[in-house]
């Protein structure tokens, strides 16, 4: 799959929405992938972890020895993609605000995985996931994501593997353009929520 692929699979299923949108960040922008208006369907999710899950194997081979994804929203393509490697999965959860590993999870020191994300746009949740797999004592070897937002720019410290690349720019809340100044800007992700 290459990313014009990835993103008829989005518009297809009304995931790739166009509005005024506070992202995660706090910055705002006129483009949002919605990963779980495409997470509720089997077919389209199968298709995309399948398709990253080669991409790992192409990049990484048989190194990795399991695939581990930050709560909550990559959880489902976290386990898909792990499922098409045949590896063990396991997720993150923020304990204090600080990713950890709950639940019985845990990793054999120096342990080779792969780190599976959803939509990487400043790469925040995914430097901290890295830093929670390194804690733990586990050797990150890339982060596999199903979409790159941001155009190449996110460093997350580590190789990163998007099976699809965006650049959809934003702007702070204090310097937007005309064309979202009139338009009510609603808050479609997670982070933050109480």
């Amino acid at each position: 799959m290459n990313t014009e692929d990835v993103l008829a699979l989005f518009k297809e299923y009304g995931a790739l929405l166009n509005g005024h949108f506070i992202l995660s960040s706090g910055r705002h922008a006129d483009t949002y992938l919605n990963k779980s208006i495409i997470s509720q369907y089997p077919a389209p999710t199968e298709t995309l972890c399948r398709a990253l899950a080669q991409k790992i194997k192409d990049e990484l081979g048989d190194q990795p020895v399991s695939v581990i994804s930050p709560a909550m929203g990559a959880i489902i393509f976290g386990y898909e993609t792990a499922r098409h490697l045949e590896l063990p999965f396991m997720f993150l959860e923020r304990v204090d605000g600080e990713f950890t590993f709950r639940r019985g999870f845990g990793l054999e020191e120096g342990a080779p995985v792969v780190i599976v994300e959803d939509i990487v746009s400043t790469g925040l949740s995914s430097r901290e996931a890295i830093a929670a797999v390194r804690k733990e004592g586990g050797n990150p070897l890339a982060l596999a994501c199903l979409i790159d937002r941001s155009g190449g720019t996110a460093d997350v410290g580590i190789p990163m593997l998007p099976l699809a690349e965006l650049d959809v720019e934003s702007w702070e809340a204090d310097n937007l353009p005309q064309h979202l100044k009139d338009i009510p800007a609603v808050k479609p992700g997670s982070r933050g929520l109480k």
